[in-house]
């Protein structure tokens, strides 16, 4: 059972302090202290802080500037080198800054995220990456797009047609004859779900506009997706609206 014993901040350090000597991690110290002081004990963030000072040669136990290491570990010389070193690498972990620079992580982490406020991302898939030319091709058809959509709201809409490419995998389902299982006389049907695996799987482009689907092209096995073969989808949503939308071409004229 904790009791409840006071100690000053100074006696809370020396006791972190051995047990860093000792090798305890932050987490082992703050259940130490919490089986012998429980609610009186540091708090584990304290503890986490004073941890990694000592750890990193500090052997002072009062507030401010510790022995064995520089007054400020956020100089500009520091935090210039920092900067400087993730340009190099931006992939670098804040174990392998600490380590080369020779300051703690949390500083590291304080230099990047506040003095440099930088953060770490995932990078994000893209399809492809598109040259200038393309971006500005894209940007002046949106453009025109938004021009026309605020002349006309509903007849852009019903005019606006577009498509997407999706995989879709396919499996063989289970006949009823071979779904077929003795069981009690008394029981219920067996519940199944999709027992089967995939066996494959095909790209489909599919066209639609405001009023549903115009057509799905399912890619032939073996084959590519080329600008021959988009042109022929070209083609054949041509027919498609000649044959689903005859309003459409009316309009064109």
């Amino acid at each position: 059972m904790p009791v409840s014993l006071k100690m000053d901040k100074i006696e809370y350090r020396t006791v972190i302090k051995f047990f860093v000597k000792e090798g305890l991690t932050p987490n082992e110290i703050h259940s130490k202290f919490i089986k012998v002081y429980g609610d009186s004990s540091p708090s584990f963030s304290t503890i986490k802080k004073w941890a990694a000072e000592f750890k990193c040669g500090c052997t002072s136990l009062e507030d401010g500037p510790c022995e064995g290491r520089p007054k400020s570990a956020t100089t500009p010389e520091i935090i210039e080198q920092v900067h400087n070193m993730v340009l190099d690498d931006r992939w670098m972990k804040v174990r392998e800054f600490a380590e080369t620079i020779g300051i703690s992580k949390e500083r590291v982490g304080y230099i990047l995220h506040e003095e440099l406020d930088m953060k770490r991302l995932c990078a994000r898939w893209v399809p492809r990456f598109l040259t200038a030319d393309q971006k500005r091709t894209r940007m002046k058809i949106s453009e025109q797009c938004w021009e026309r959509f605020n002349k006309n709201k509903t007849h852009f809409v019903h005019q606006f047609i577009t498509m997407d490419e999706t995989w879709i995998h396919h499996y063989t389902p289970e006949s009823k004859q071979q779904s077929k299982q003795w069981r009690e006389a008394d029981c219920s049907a067996p519940k199944k779900t999709r027992l089967v695996p995939s066996a494959g799987k095909v790209i489909a482009s599919v066209f639609w506009d405001a009023e549903g689907i115009l057509f799905i092209d399912y890619l032939e096995k073996g084959k590519t997706i080329t600008g021959e073969y988009y042109s022929n989808l070209l083609t054949r949503l041509d027919e498609k609206i000649r044959e689903k939308r005859p309003g459409l071409q009316k309009k064109k004229k």
